[in-house]
């Protein structure tokens, strides 16, 4: 027979009650969330312009399920249509250190494109969560 609490206590208490209970018996509440997140997202990214057409990016990716049995393993720079102009995969881990922060050189950019998107992937999911836009330097039309 399974015992419940006690009625008169209010239900914001038992609630925090259970919360605790989970918190002591297995893993915390915040490990619980980061197992049921799917993808790596993008949170910044700089562009740095090194000809009209070829340009350096810095990509910060927040993935904080990552670990050596699963983890962001890439992240890609595609136009609005889908076009990758350039990708890099990853070959670890990066559980010690969220977010973390990698590049990419040398990426050409055709002198039509204002902006591009940025994209994380996940080994076992694939590409998705949080992308971002970024205009490309020199092309914001001011």
């Amino acid at each position: 027979m399974t015992k419940t609490a006690p009625r008169s206590l209010p239900l914001m208490a038992r609630t925090l009650a259970a919360a605790g209970l989970l918190c002591c018996l297995g893993a915390p509440l915040s490990a619980m969330a980061a197992d049921t997140q799917q993808f790596p997202d993008v949170l910044a990214a700089k562009v740095r312009a090194l000809t009209a057409n070829r340009f350096d990016f810095d990509v910060t990716i927040s993935s904080p399920y990552d670990s050596p049995q699963r983890y962001a393993d890439g992240f890609r720079v595609t136009g609005a249509d889908g076009t990758v102009y350039g990708e890099r995969k990853l070959f670890h881990d990066h559980a010690s250190e969220q977010p973390f922060t990698r590049d990419l050189y040398g990426i050409v950019i055709p002198s039509t494109l204002r902006s591009v998107r940025i994209q994380a992937r996940d080994q076992r999911y694939g590409y998705g969560g949080k992308t971002l836009e970024v205009v490309v330097p020199g092309r914001d039309g001011n």
